[in-house]
């Protein structure tokens, strides 16, 4: 996650919004967001589809 956070800061948002405190955890370089979904119990395809939505929106602009 500390990854994807850092390439795409836009990610952090759908993060704070399920409630997630990705941004500076110590296990956040260690999991990719199949992990944060399973640890959080969320649908993994729903939060990628989410990452990869915001991820979009940020390209558009």
């Amino acid at each position: 996650m500390d990854e994807i956070l850092t390439s795409h800061p836009e990610v952090i948002a759908v993060m704070n919004r399920h409630g997630m405190l990705c941004v500076g955890c110590l296990l956040a370089p260690f999991h990719d967001a199949w992990d944060v979904a399973r640890e959080h119990g969320l649908d993994r395809d729903d939060l990628y589809a989410e990452i990869l939505e915001a991820i979009g929106k940020a390209r558009q602009h």
